[in-house]
């Protein structure tokens, strides 16, 4: 993979769409590989790597969705996902899948190309910041963070995280006790002005509280202050 041609794979089983998101997104500087079902979207990825996958979630026999959770056993590749459907309930499905962002059809091109870019900023930031063989970690009460090996232990226990999760907890234990709101969070992962739903914070906060904590329902780590946001218990 080239540092200066991104590789991306997108997935849509309307012919239309991904030919011409294939084409914008090559003159965009991006290297692009097509796929129109979900099957032909796992051939492609056992054939290489990619820096960027984006998904349409309803296609006929394995749904994006399903691609995104098989992806998400080995990888942290970034994910965006493409819904025809503008519902709420889809949206968090999504997130809860594992994908990282989501843009609703019909959509121009110049916004998904924006969300690509703003997912590989992202991924791009995280590796210079933790740059290989320097150890690095932050810890807060149960919780410890390898931030050179990415990985997070609760109470002694690994615990598997997506990178939006583990963005989202890094920033309560850098600072605990601190309150952030839902916007602040959410323009954290996408490390620029976010534009959209800002509720897409309380997905990634519902998700990290079934891995960290004992009980999600009453969580002790990652704790909600009303109308406020969230904060990370001192």
């Amino acid at each position: 993979m080239s540092p200066d041609r991104p590789r991306i794979l997108v997935v849509d089983d309307e012919e239309s769409v991904r030919e011409s998101a294939g084409y914008t997104l090559e003159q965009e500087g991006f290297d692009v590989v097509l796929a129109g079902s979900g099957e032909e979207a796992e051939e492609r990825l056992g054939e290489g790597e990619f820096d960027l996958l984006v998904l349409d979630i309803m296609m006929p026999g394995k749904s994006g969705l399903e691609v995104c959770r098989e992806v998400r056993q080995t990888s942290a590749v970034p994910i965006i996902l493409l819904t025809a459907k503008d519902s709420e309930a889809d949206k968090v499905e999504g997130l809860e899948s594992g994908a990282d962002d989501y843009v609703t059809k019909p959509f121009s091109l110049r916004e998904l190309t924006g969300r690509i870019r703003a997912q590989l900023r992202r991924r791009e930031l995280d590796r210079s910041s933790n740059p290989p063989g320097v150890p690095a970690r932050l810890s807060t009460g149960p919780v410890e963070i390898d931030l050179a090996r990415h990985s997070v232990s609760v109470r002694g226990r690994p615990v598997k995280l997506t990178r939006s999760e583990f963005q989202v907890l890094r920033l309560l234990v850098e600072n605990p006790g601190e309150v952030y709101s839902r916007r602040q969070i959410m323009e954290e992962l996408w490390q620029t002005e976010f534009k959209g739903d800002v509720r897409a914070c309380d997905v990634h906060i519902s998700n990290l509280r079934q891995k960290v904590e004992v009980d999600p329902q009453k969580p002790e780590l990652v704790l909600t202050v009303r109308r406020l946001g969230y904060k990370l218990a001192v």
